[in-house]
């Protein structure tokens, strides 16, 4: 389960592809992610896929999530993906983009592939040297 409540993502989703008629989500693979027969490559299961949805598309996002037909290649797949699966919502012509993040104790896709992988530990190494700069006011 996500930090952040269906709602606002609903919200930044619809906002976005009012303004400019598109808008990508990067849904994370979980057994609540239905994306028809064709499922989720190895590379998606462990980044997440990325859909894109635009204003000419038929699709519901109801209380537990989006719910479509999303035609992959000539194929068309009946699709369903949680709001709590729902990891990122951007768009490039906004330049904007909404990061779910994951609550503690849970990983992100991003934590998991590192770890899996030798040079996450390089990664994490160079993260060390990355300065962190708080930029909230500071009481006097």
């Amino acid at each position: 389960m996500m930090s952040c409540p269906g709602g606002l993502k609903k919200t930044i989703f619809f906002e976005m592809l009012n303004a400019v008629g598109r808008v990508f989500i990067v849904a994370r693979h979980s057994d609540g992610v239905m994306i028809g027969t064709r499922g989720f490559t190895e590379e998606e299961r462990k980044n997440g896929i990325v859909l894109v949805f635009n204003t000419s598309m038929t699709f519901s996002w109801d209380d537990s999530g989006i719910s479509s037909t999303l035609v992959f290649g000539t194929t068309p797949h009946k699709c369903f993906i949680p709001a709590e699966d729902i990891v990122v919502i951007y768009s490039p012509e906004l330049n904007a983009q909404f990061v779910a993040a994951p609550l503690p104790g849970e990983k992100s896709p991003e934590a998991a592939t590192e770890e899996d992988h030798p040079e996450g530990e390089k990664k994490r190494a160079a993260d060390s040297k990355v300065v962190k700069v708080d930029f909230q006011k500071k009481k006097r």
